[in-house]
């Protein structure tokens, strides 16, 4: 099931760097309207969306000439209130990646997730001190990860990086954590007792130096298209294991596939806000 998912988000990503751009990134400005996220994380679009503050003494945003810093109010508090308990704990600079675009929707490349407002890359490095403009607009990422995949590089690791993450597990909003399975299964021998937080945490491919925080869909928000909740338990036994295991024989690449038709309400937004330039 692991490797068919991969495999289906595989060919979903590699559809899109073939294009130059997607109609989305023409939209410049968010839909206006009271804030929805609509559709899936992984097809959707936004509306009322809210642009990240630029200017915080608890963050700095990365990559902001790509204006992926645009999200739901409810991602904009998230993010708030983890970097101010962040900064109170001293932990250090929090490094802020993508969000989403003005209006949502599909990027040219880099994520087949990030569409409805509700998620967040978040840097798995926490420097003391706050970068220049010109280290945020061209970001050089720290590998947290050996590089045979099985397990962290320790000259690298912070007990910083795993307060964060533990921080953004025990929020009530976050409903997924997808980090390297290697950072998983350091936070699984870490966690001694305190291990209710970790089901949250999920092993993905990639995501080597950041982790994808996702929020639950908004209170009476009924556009959202929900994600089942993880499994019970820490997922620090078979399954975290199973991701260290050889692929099978035959589980190749499976060829690209078209993404999937969007939401009705994300089609007509688009249709009228492209088709208006």
């Amino acid at each position: 099931m692991r490797i068919k998912i991969f495999l289906a988000a595989l060919a979903l990503a590699a559809s899109l760097p073939a294009l130059a751009s997607t109609p989305w990134q023409r939209i410049a400005q968010p839909i206006p309207g009271a804030p929805q996220a609509v559709g899936s994380y992984a097809n959707g679009c936004q509306i009322g969306a809210q642009p990240l503050p630029l200017d915080s003494a608890n963050y700095q945003v990365m990559r902001t000439d790509q204006r992926r810093f645009y999200g739901q109010p409810d991602l904009l508090t998230f993010i708030k209130r983890l970097t101010a308990e962040a900064h109170v704990q001293g932990l250090g600079n929090v490094l802020i990646g993508d969000m989403a675009m003005p209006a949502g929707g599909r990027f040219s490349s880099g994520h087949a997730s990030h569409q409805s407002g509700l998620d967040v890359d978040i840097w798995l490095q926490l420097p003391r001190s706050r970068w220049t403009e010109q280290q945020l607009l061209t970001p050089q990422p720290i590998d947290l990860v050996s590089r045979d995949g099985k397990s962290i590089v320790k000259s690298q690791w912070q007990p910083q990086i795993e307060t964060l993450i533990k921080m953004a597990a025990q929020d009530n909003d976050v409903v997924r954590i997808f980090i390297n399975p290697a950072i998983k299964q350091q936070l699984c021998l870490d966690a001694g007792s305190d291990r209710e937080w970790l089901h949250k945490v999920r092993p993905w491919f990639g995501h080597r130096a950041h982790m994808h925080v996702r929020l639950r869909c908004p209170v009476g928000d009924h556009n959202c298209e929900s994600q089942a909740p993880p499994p019970p338990g820490d997922g620090c036994g078979a399954e975290l294991q199973s991701w260290f295991l050889p692929p099978k024989p035959g589980s190749g690449i499976e060829k690209k596939s078209s993404p999937p038709p969007l939401p009705a309400l994300c089609q007509s937004l688009l249709d009228h806000h492209v088709g208006a330039l």
